[in-house]
């Protein structure tokens, strides 16, 4: 039977393997993978680890170099750049026809 602080939900058993037995070691689950703001699928490239672990990772292994890493999928992200691309350029073909 476990102890009372190793029956909740959050530790996970391990059995290991000794000599001439097998032991139950209890560890605990690691986080959920983190996710797209927009489309929900889980994000590639952000590590799966507690706080702790996250807070000693360089800022670099910690999510993606490109723009809205970590916070967008790669599909996403090139939507969203699209669609502001083309908002900023009919804002400025909208300005040389009032120039003109």
């Amino acid at each position: 039977m476990p102890a009372g602080k190793h029956k909740s939900g959050r530790f996970r058993k391990i059995f290991v393997r000794a000599p001439g037995r097998t032991t139950v070691h209890y560890r605990e689950r690691k986080p959920s993978r983190a996710h797209c703001a927009g489309c929900r699928k889980p994000l590639a490239g952000v590590p799966r680890e507690f706080s702790s672990t996250m807070a000693n990772l360089p800022k670099t292994a910690k999510r993606p170099e490109r723009p809205y890493g970590g916070v967008l999928c790669s599909a996403c992200m090139r939507k969203l750049l699209i669609l502001q691309v083309r908002y900023a350029q009919g804002s400025t073909i909208s300005q040389k026809e009032e120039a003109a």
